[in-house]
């Protein structure tokens, strides 16, 4: 996503902890839980991490852009024979084991639902097996850990995906800014097209309403002066197939679809 930014990553090999991005960035290589930290202490001016990590920190940090990918969720699960099926089923004092402590805590603590608390550091599914916790709360994106752990989701917790953070109200470096934008613009050109055709000029209403564009698609005059215009707009990658044949309908020729690596509002 940086590359196609236009901010390829450069470094002096692979074991190295730090790069340079760009011509204007320093990026640094660290554990993603720990990236709120730094972020929020003011070692680096945004990070790029999991939601679900910011959460847990606790730390006051923004959100500037949702990249999108990572996308997971924090689960409250219980062993498959369990006659739980909500959270309200689960017993006063139920003991959950999580490597989300803080998240765990507020989740419960919010709904008036009174928990033992057993933090660990990993292998969370195993823990009602052995008898060190009746409920966890963990990390999952299918599910399909869970349900080989005999485990079954009662409730989700939080959904997550990696952000963009920095402090609140920081001011960071003015490229900061830009930095975000290139990364929008990125997400933004994903799953579209750009459509150019040769379209007859009689049929450019309709042909407005089969490619509406960002705008409204761009008409341009064709230097022969024919019956012909062109025309050019930004179209959904999944439905192009449908608008090719839309238009070929009308008439139209010269038709041809490219990808779009960044798009600008």
């Amino acid at each position: 996503m940086l590359a196609d930014a236009g901010l390829a990553l450069r470094s002096a090999g692979d074991r190295v902890l730090t790069a340079r991005l760009g011509d204007d960035f320093e990026a640094l290589f660290v554990r993603a839980q720990d990236i709120p930290e730094f972020v929020a202490d003011g070692a680096a001016d945004a990070g790029v991490t999991g939601w679900d990590l910011v959460s847990e920190s606790g730390r006051e940090l923004q959100s500037l852009l949702d990249l999108g990918f990572g996308a997971c969720r924090v689960v409250v699960a219980v062993r498959e024979e369990s006659p739980v099926t909500s959270i309200e089923g689960l017993s006063p004092g139920a003991r959950v084991a999580t490597v989300f402590p803080g998240i765990t805590r507020r989740y419960f603590t919010e709904r008036g639902i009174p928990i033992e608390l057993v933090p660990m550091s990993g292998a969370v599914e195993v823990a009602p097996h052995l008898g060190i916790a009746d409920v966890v709360v963990d990390i999952t994106s299918t599910g399909s850990t869970l349900k080989t752990n005999g485990l079954r989701e009662v409730a989700t917790v939080m959904r997550s995906t990696a952000h963009v953070v920095a402090r609140p109200g920081g001011a960071g470096p003015t490229e900061l800014g830009e930095l975000v934008a290139a990364l929008e613009s990125v997400l933004r050109a994903r799953g579209k097209r750009y459509l150019m055709a040769n379209v007859p000029r009689r049929a450019l209403d309709q042909v407005r309403e089969i490619v509406p564009g960002l705008n409204g698609p761009t008409v341009i005059d064709i230097m022969d002066g024919g019956v012909f215009v062109a025309v050019h707009a930004v179209v959904p990658a999944a439905a192009i197939y449908k608008t090719i044949a839309a238009l070929k309908s009308l008439g139209a020729e010269g038709i041809l679809v490219t990808r779009i690596e960044r798009l600008m509002p």
